[in-house]
């Protein structure tokens, strides 16, 4: 089994696997390996923003999980889409600009975590950013992430702005500055119309360019190696052979909030009852690894319309699809720059809350089951989902290999406040999608 060196070690090349070898070897003298099990996230499907239609519902570029059948969905499994490749989600995702709201950095601040509030945090925001439109105390130019703009041009986001009025509710054309509540039109993660991934932000551009940096894709981290309590590297496949690779300084895991517990307990790391049961040997018992999961509840609305502006299958859509693909090809502008989720917003289910409790994500398309059962109808469809759950569920192993899928247990709708807080969501985005603007628009049942 061959063996290698080096100071530190990143297991995980996703949104923030990228952003860590990218900077940590910003240090000419500082050797850094990063281990990706997928592959190298810069082709054309990855870089082309409608190419999220053949990897969201597939495999590619996709770990496709689910979940363990949910009470609260009356049984049902939910899907969890993870990127697998350099990038990793932010690879496969729908290129939405957001930072979470003030209030959100103040209070893992409050709870003791030194340098994790917003005033901060700001700072390390605006470095990072690159915003081609947006130019004032909330946005940064030069950094190494691009943000723009949609190049769709889509006219039915104005249609979406209206509804928004009509029903009362606030317009806002930053959900990033001053106040976050509001209905507007999402910022994405792109540079000339085509995606800009974690990687391809601050990963891509370096290697093979520094010496000090070496990027393995293709490799799948087995386990963790320990020197009595310590981690010291671990143990991957690669090109079919095992190989081991050691960190002076250290180990770092960022293989997403999946597969990083599911590392730790493969290795030995976890809950002492659990590890023993699917035949894992206790290194030590620490029985939080894999406990507290958080997702957001989601309700989806949707309808079939009558616009071509809106994605469908038709004969005058696919004239109009020709057409957006010359476009695209010959100025990177169009529909195939969509991130689908065009629009967005925060609301308050009650207006003496300091923050916005759920967020919608309005989508022009008839979209269902993250495009896994898919509608020929144009269409649009409108998401709300509750933005601070208080279920809390788990992740455990189904086995002591890191290539069978774990188990995942959001515990959806498992606290009654959930439930309601997402009916509240519900009624206020009917309200938005019976404003006359939208709902003219759509074919009558």
């Amino acid at each position: 089994m061959s063996s290698s060196e080096h100071d530190y070690l990143i297991v995980g090349g996703g949104s923030a696997g990228s952003v860590l070898a990218g900077r940590l070897s910003e240090q000419p003298h500082t050797s850094v390996v990063l281990l990706e099990a997928g592959g190298t996230g810069d082709s054309q499907l990855v870089k082309t923003p409608m190419g999220v239609v053949a990897m969201l519902p597939t495999r590619i570029n996709n770990y496709a999980l689910e979940t363990v059948p949910q009470v609260g969905l009356n049984g049902r499994r939910g899907y969890q889409p993870r990127g697998k490749g350099l990038g990793g989600s932010s690879a496969i995702n729908a290129m939405v600009y957001i930072r979470g709201h003030r209030s959100d950095y103040d209070h893992w601040a409050s709870l003791g975590n030194t340098g994790w509030s917003y005033d901060e945090l700001l700072p390390y925001f605006l470095r990072s950013e690159d915003n081609a439109n947006l130019k004032d105390a909330f946005h940064g130019q030069g950094g190494p992430l691009p943000v723009a703009d949609l190049q769709t041009g889509n006219p039915f986001q104005k249609v979406y702005l209206d509804a928004a009025r009509q029903a009362g509710f606030a317009v806002t054309r930053d959900f990033n500055g001053a106040e976050q509540e509001g209905i507007g039109i999402h910022q994405v993660t792109q540079k000339n119309g085509e995606r800009w991934s974690a990687a391809r932000a601050y990963l891509h551009p370096h290697i093979g360019h520094r010496p000090n940096l070496q990027v393995v894709t293709g490799a799948q981290t087995t386990r963790i190696l320990f020197e009595g309590r310590r981690a010291v590297g671990v143990v991957c496949t690669h090109a079919g052979q095992e190989k081991i690779y050691r960190a002076r300084k250290e180990v770092i895991l960022s293989a997403g909030a999946f597969h990083t517990p599911q590392l730790l307990m493969v290795s030995g790391v976890g809950p002492a009852q659990h590890l023993s049961q699917v035949g894992v040997k206790v290194l030590h018992d620490l029985p939080g690894v894999g406990q507290n999961l958080q997702d957001h509840p989601d309700f989806i609305f949707g309808y079939a319309a009558k616009s071509l502006d809106l994605m469908g299958i038709s004969l005058g859509g696919s004239v109009r699809m020709t057409r957006e693909i010359i476009r695209y090809l010959r100025s990177r502008q169009g529909m195939l720059t969509s991130n689908f989720a065009e629009g967005g917003g925060f609301l308050k289910t009650d207006p003496s809350l300091v923050a916005p409790d759920v967020q919608l994500h309005f989508v022009v398309s008839l979209v269902e089951d993250h495009a896994r059962k898919l509608h020929t109808a144009h269409g649009y469809s409108c998401h709300v989902c509750v933005l601070r759950p208080k279920s809390r569920g788990q992740v455990t192993l189904t086995g002591p290999d890191m290539r069978q899928a774990p188990d995942i247990d959001p515990a959806f709708l498992q606290h009654e406040d959930d439930l309601e807080t997402l009916v509240k969501g519900f009624k206020l985005t009917r309200r938005l999608m019976d404003a006359p603007a939208l709902a003219s628009l759509r074919h009558k049942d």
